[in-house]
């Protein structure tokens, strides 16, 4: 589980967050990975666990949520299914998977959306969710710091904040954070390099 994930609900849409530090063991095997996948044109999974797990997990749950939008004749699929879905693959396969997933994304009927999958495949709906091995040192910083109804600029600036201060303290979390803003009208990404990361405590 080494990494730090993150997405959270904001006025118009979502935004999930993401380092981009790969590990195997204690060597770092991938110092840009991209840990941000899409699903649909406006939803999509921070990943964390088993890179392997995951991206197989992603390529299935894709798939099937394609065929589901052909079979109901609509361009956006609404972010409940492909959250059912992934929640779903987790929980049939719990012996198997090293998967904690966190799928956020827009739709017309619920608008702004972020599910929480964590190991076992249990399935929770939240305002905002975080997870990896980095979410352990800011779980009081987010809930002192998140409001609801956040502007896009705040919600940009609590992630990034969020992912910073777990980077810094997380060995498995690093690299630079990778955003990605889900409102009506599609996908924004972003990307946080070192001269631009927070910095909140320097010895």
């Amino acid at each position: 589980m080494g990494t730090s994930i993150i997405a959270c609900r904001f006025k118009n849409g979502v935004i999930l967050g993401a380092d981009s530090r790969t590990t195997t063991g204690s060597y770092i095997a991938n110092r840009v990975s991209d840990k941000l996948t899409p699903l649909a044109d406006r939803i999509l999974v921070c990943r964390s666990g088993s890179a392997a797990d995951t991206q197989a997990l992603c390529d299935a749950a894709r798939y099937q949520i394609n065929l589901l939008a052909v079979v109901h004749n609509t361009m956006n699929p609404p972010v409940r299914w492909a959250a059912n879905l992934l929640a779903n693959m987790c929980y049939q396969n719990r012996e198997q998977l090293q998967a904690g997933l966190i799928v956020a994304g827009w739709d017309a009927k619920a608008g702004g959306q972020v599910y929480s999958i964590p190991l076992g495949g249990s399935l929770h709906e939240q305002p905002f969710a975080i997870s990896g091995s980095g979410s352990s040192y800011i779980y009081g910083w987010c809930d002192a710091n998140w409001k609801e109804d956040m502007e896009e600029a705040d919600a940009i600036t609590f992630v990034t904040n969020a992912l910073a201060l777990a980077m810094a303290r997380d060995g498995s979390s690093g690299g630079v954070i990778r955003l990605a803003v889900i409102k009506e009208g599609g996908v924004e990404r972003h990307v946080v390099t070192a001269p631009n990361l927070p910095v909140f405590y320097s010895d």
